[in-house]
């Protein structure tokens, strides 16, 4: 029987390389990987139509989605992006913000409030230093464009936030130059400006200590399947899967070479000896019980920002798969 042909719409990252050469294959599939490197086309282009078979998801917008009993797509716990967020909250060096709780009853840009990044800073202020996030005012627009951030389905939110669309004609990270919003959370680093600084001096320091604490990588995109496509030939999920898991591997071998260096920086080598030291040797597992802190917390911050209205259970989230397979 010829391989089952499926498009994979995806960002072009290093844990993904293998697929995308064709060193990896899934069995029994002809993968389509399509290389698309601005998640949010993805996610507007997957949520919105189901463009493709499988392709790289929102986590937050999935799991809006599933809690409102949406059944168009089905996840893998397969997570292609995570990101410590604390480095993503700048502030203008002149507003006299000095640290998280001074940005209670301010305006902060976001470009979107439901995005991953976004309920992942939240969560961060809220129970890292005891931030009242209900008093800050969010303005949502594209960051370092005028205009709006995609075209996102996400469901509505539970109750209602204070949110402001920002209709000024320039970008969020212009507003913030120009003293009219008073910080931005977001998904991306800022272009540099001599006025705008991240909240933290040492953001790297802050993060951590967050993941010494609590065994946290923040996760903010998954795999997601069609539901159609899955329901067809459930025996998908375990390929797929297997297939993610093993390009994934390589990519930590190719991190881990000693000699001619596989990436264009420097000091890697000393990198991924503190990588090794902090993770294990594995700095993005797969599966729900390697990141079983991670998504617990997801689901919870999510419930108190009333993006669903109560925690899901993980096992719930996702497809079943066989039994021991490897992280």
């Amino acid at each position: 029987m010829s391989p089952l042909r499926l498009s994979f719409a995806c960002g072009n990252y290093d844990r993904m390389a293998a697929l995308r050469t064709g060193d990896v294959t899934p069995e029994g599939i002809d993968l389509n990987y399509i290389a698309i490197d601005s998640p949010r086309e993805i996610f507007d282009r997957m949520g919105g139509g189901q463009e493709f078979d499988i392709a790289e998801f929102s986590s937050s917008e999935f799991i809006s989605f599933f809690a409102r009993r949406d059944s168009r797509l089905v996840a893998l716990p397969v997570f292609p992006s995570r990101v410590f967020r604390h480095s993503h909250i700048y502030i203008n060096r002149h507003s006299g913000i000095k640290g998280p709780k001074d940005l209670e009853n301010r305006r902060v840009g976001v470009a979107l409030y439901t995005q991953t990044a976004a309920v992942w800073i939240r969560g961060h202020l809220a129970h890292q230093y005891g931030v009242d996030i209900s008093t800050i005012r969010w303005v949502e627009g594209a960051v370092e464009k005028s205009g709006h951030h995609g075209n996102p389905s996400a469901p509505p939110l539970l109750k209602p936030v204070t949110i402001e669309r920002n209709a000024s004609g320039r970008s969020l990270s212009e507003l913030l130059a120009c003293g009219e919003i008073d910080a931005l959370a977001g998904a991306r680093h800022l272009r540099p400006h001599p006025d705008l600084v991240p909240i933290f001096r040492d953001a790297a320091a802050e993060e951590r200590v967050f993941y010494r604490e609590t065994g946290i990588f923040p996760i903010m995109h998954l795999v997601a399947i069609r539901r159609d496509r899955y329901e067809r030939d459930p025996w998908i999920a375990s390929s797929l899967y297997k297939a993610f898991v093993e390009a994934k591997r390589r990519a930590l071998v190719q991190l881990h070479r000693r000699g001619a260096h596989a990436y264009m920086l420097p000091w890697v080598y000393q990198a991924v000896q503190e990588i090794d030291e902090l993770f294990a040797g594995d700095p993005s597992p797969y599966g729900i019980a390697a990141n079983r802190p991670t998504l617990d917390a997801l689901v919870q911050y999510m419930a108190e920002q009333d993006l669903i209205a109560q925690p899901l259970p993980l096992e719930d989230l996702f497809v079943p798969l066989p039994a021991g397979l490897p992280s």
